[in-house]
Parts: C-alpha cells; sequence; structure tokens
C-alpha cells in the first residue's frame, strides 16, 4: 500500500540521520575573515538566525553533544563562522554556525564587517548545499529575517525555514505561525517549502531536521 510504502521511506530517512549524527563531532575552527575560511571540500550546510535564536542549542541536539557549539545569553556574541565536522572522517558533511544578526548594542563597523562576512561566504561557497534559517516559533518573522530572505535569494542558495523553540507554544499557535512562514516564502524561488518546527529542550523535530539534512549528502 502506498501509505505503508510512505510509512518505510521516512522510517529510513530518519534512521540514516540517526546514524550521520551518531558519530563523534567536533569543532573545526572559526573563521572572522573570508581568507580564512577552510577549503571547500565535502558537503556543507548553514545555520543563521536571529541572535539569540537558539543556532547552537539546536546544533547540539543534532549531533547529541551539549556543549560542541557554545550558547550565550548575550546576544551578537558569535562573531565567526565556526565549523562542525566529524571526528577523524574525511571531509564529508559540516555544519557551520553563522554569526547572529538583529543584536542592537553591536558597533556598526562591527555589524558591517559580519554582514560583509556571511554574503561573501554564501555566494562563493561551492559546496554550500543548505541554509537553514533558524525562526523563534514564539515571535515569527522579524524585519531581520525577512531582508535575510532576500539576501539568501540574492545570492541564490537553496534554504529552508526551521522554527526553534517551538516547545513554548500551543498547537494551534506553532501551527499558525507555521503557516504564515510557509505563505511568506512560497514564492521565494530559492526557498524549500517545508517548514521544520523544533525544540533543542524536548527534541521536537529534529530526527526530521536530521533527515533533510542527510538527504543532502551522498550515500
Amino acid at each position: 500500500m502506498p501509505e505503508d510504502n510512505d510509512a518505510d521511506k521516512l522510517r529510513a530517512e530518519i534512521e540514516r540521520g540517526r546514524l550521520l549524527f551518531a558519530r563523534p563531532w567536533r569543532h573545526r575552527m572559526g573563521v572572522a575573515t573570508v581568507a580564512g575560511l577552510p577549503a571547500a571540500e565535502g558537503i556543507e550546510v548553514a545555520f543563521a538566525g536571529r541572535s539569540n535564536v537558539g543556532k547552537s542549542s539546536l546544533i547540539n541536539a543534532l549531533v547529541g553533544q551539549r556543549a560542541l557549539a557554545r550558547t550565550s545569553n548575550t546576544p551578537g556574541r558569535t562573531r565567526e563562522l565556526n565549523f562542525f565536522a566529524i571526528e577523524g572522517a574525511p571531509p564529508g558533511l559540516t555544519l557551520v554556525d553563522m554569526p547572529g544578526y538583529g543584536f542592537a548594542r553591536a558597533a556598526k563597523a562591527d555589524v558591517a564587517a559580519w554582514t560583509g562576512l556571511i554574503f561573501d561566504y554564501l555566494r562563493g561557497r561551492a559546496n554550500l548545499r543548505r541554509v537553514y534559517l533558524l525562526i523563534d516559533a514564539r515571535h515569527g518573522l522579524k524585519t531581520n529575517d525577512i531582508e535575510t530572505l532576500a539576501l539568501l535569494d540574492k545570492t541564490a542558495v537553496s534554504y529552508q525555514a526551521v522554527l526553534t523553540k517551538a516547545d513554548k507554544l500551543k498547537q494551534a499557535e506553532l501551527e499558525a505561525t507555521m503557516a504564515e512562514v510557509a505563505a511568506a516564502i512560497r514564492k521565494r524561488s530559492a526557498a524549500h517549502p517545508l517548514v521544520l518546527a523544533t525544540s533543542s529542550a524536548t527534541g521536537l523535530g529534529v530526527d526530521a531536521l536530521r533527515a533533510e539534512i542527510a538527504a543532502l549528502v551522498p550515500e
């Protein structure tokens, strides 16, 4: 039956994602300038989002390690592109934690430098397969998020919207936010149509995100 086949396929995708992320991961390097970028090897996926949206926490949840990516309650603390790779493995999949945007306390020169770094990385990284744009489920799309959508469209990088902190909302509220985000990206050519809802605290949606990422990596 078609439904049984779909269920089997989904289970297989989730298992592939679980196996990929079950291996030990390490922080490979932090990069503050384009000149410092590592060689473009294997597959890279990047995580973008407003400061304190939960990028580091979600990366830690994906890899099952509590402190692989540094978390902070201070907006704008992550000022580098941070690269994470599987320990001891040849280049296959690399996760990239991008500097958060939307922070208010940073100097304009710093904001300009970080914005330039992000743009140059996005438009010039040949092995970057997808950017996961993290959006706080409690607040939905903000002006900074919409500006980032435009930037991603300009660089023609494939991206997918991922809601974070979904456990903080009631189901009806979460569904409404997901519908709002889906409508906002529907006509954007570089956007993946599926919006994911996740929670680093409860593990909600983490297996689905692992499966989405694993699908980008050749077997």
